[in-house]
């Protein structure tokens, strides 16, 4: 199974912000709706809290589609945003 890696500059992210971000989520609403429904998983277990911070190496999962949580270490005056989505086969 694939598992998309999603790196961001900063080292902790919301899990609704990650959802949107890695393409799990079409809006916020939407991510609100599937965590409320009981259709994500964090590191392979039901997560219910929207806000719930990801760390480095966090997987989550909706529908069978997983992303991985990668953080990249903030360079000094760097814009924490967003770097880059890079698809991995896990094996």
């Amino acid at each position: 199974m694939r598992i998309r890696e999603v790196e961001i500059a900063d080292d902790m992210i919301r899990l609704g912000q990650f959802l949107k971000l890695a393409g799990l989520a079409e809006h916020g609403a939407h991510a609100r709706e599937l965590v409320e429904e009981g259709e994500v998983t964090v590191n392979g277990r039901p997560e219910s809290r929207r806000g719930a911070q990801l760390k480095n190496g966090d997987v989550v999962a909706v529908d069978g589609e997983k992303a991985r949580l990668v953080a990249r270490a903030t360079e000094a005056g760097a814009d924490p945003a967003v770097d880059a989505t890079v698809d991995t086969d896990a094996g």
